[in-house]
């Protein structure tokens, strides 16, 4: 296969039954875990169907990994009983001191 011309890589493939695809005006690909996501951004995707399967090859301009934090209704109702804070106000501060409850509260009275 070495020395391919990729015209005759493409009539092999087609023989074969695989067919491949570029997806156009794809912006990002965000894989999601149980505690981060992994956002690609700007990434080239082929689409690769070979024997009914499809297979998707991603190719990212970039990449982003965010920490995913899970704030319980519970926690936020103690903050908000704390500090007077609404809802929204009390759910951000624990978001951005990671869950913890002390930190949060300490913020939001500090302000």
């Amino acid at each position: 296969m070495m020395g391919m011309n990729p015209r005759q890589m493409k009539k092999l493939m087609r023989q074969m039954g695989i067919k491949m695809e570029e997806l156009e005006g794809v912006k990002e690909v965000i894989i999601r875990m149980e505690n981060k996501e992994i956002v690609l951004k700007e990434p080239a995707i082929t689409v690769i169907t070979a024997q009914g399967e499809k297979s998707y090859q991603i190719v990212p301009g970039s990449e982003e990994v965010r920490a995913i934090i899970n704030v319980s209704e519970e926690d936020i109702k103690l903050v908000m009983d704390q500090t007077g804070a609404d809802y929204e106000t009390a759910r951000k501060a624990l978001i951005e001191a990671n869950g913890d409850l002390a930190e949060a509260i300490l913020k939001l009275t500090e302000e």
